[in-house]
């Protein structure tokens, strides 16, 4: 198994928390989005995966794009532990967390766009970074509401064990440090956020602890 993967890409990081919850080890092969203009533009990696986005996971000869995707592949491919509840409506639940984060929240404020504000826009730094906060801070505050106030929620998104919840949620608020949001009106996010980075598969997952972060 191959994971192309960026060190700060949330979609990738998405992926290897996942991938480390459930002991699996995949080869994991750097695609570098800025470098030279971004290798994910790169003649070889568009004709792997015409999108030119990261992760794309490789496996037993099929590739897998789009990491919400991949990781229901794993969950159906690696059961145990699984990483969906038993039951339908809580399946739905972390399903519909997840991709509040990664469909919502993410796509307004990943590299691509970032690029096109401050290139084909001409929008500042500052610009883009209040562009940033502003869509965050809109989901974050939906999700902190959600999750206080719903009995299902316990020491992780959903009840006591790790879900896709957890996987996207971490990546997201990592990033959401790195362009300085005040996450004080999230204390719940907070304390998820808290308790999973005590659990070594979030931890390895971690930007920092990466090959390609040097």
């Amino acid at each position: 198994m191959k994971l192309y993967t960026y060190f700060r890409s949330s979609a990738a990081y998405r992926v290897r928390i996942a991938l480390n919850l459930k002991g699996i080890v995949a080869e994991q092969l750097p695609v570098h989005l800025v470098r030279n203009g971004g290798e994910q533009k790169l003649p070889a990696y568009r004709a792997l995966n015409p999108q030119g986005l990261v992760p794309a996971l490789e496996d037993e000869g099929a590739l897998l794009t789009q990491s919400l995707a991949i990781m229901e592949y794993l969950e159906e491919t690696h059961p145990t532990p699984a990483l969906l509840p038993a039951d339908a409506v809580g399946r739905a639940r972390v399903r519909a967390i997840a991709q509040s984060i990664a469909c919502e929240i993410h796509p307004l404020n990943n590299l691509r766009v970032l690029g096109y504000l401050g290139g084909e826009l001409g929008l500042s730094d500052e610009q883009k970074r209040t562009w940033y906060q502003h869509w965050v801070c809109l989901g974050f505050e939906a999700l902190e509401q959600q999750l206080a106030r719903d009995a299902a929620t316990g020491r992780f998104c959903h009840g006591d064990t790790p879900t896709f919840a957890d996987c996207c949620l971490v990546p997201q608020v990592f990033n959401a440090r790195r362009f300085d949001i005040d996450l004080s009106p999230y204390p719940t996010l907070q304390r998820i956020d808290a308790h999973c980075a005590t659990l070594e598969a979030f931890a390895a997952a971690a930007p920092a602890r990466q090959a390609d972060a040097a």
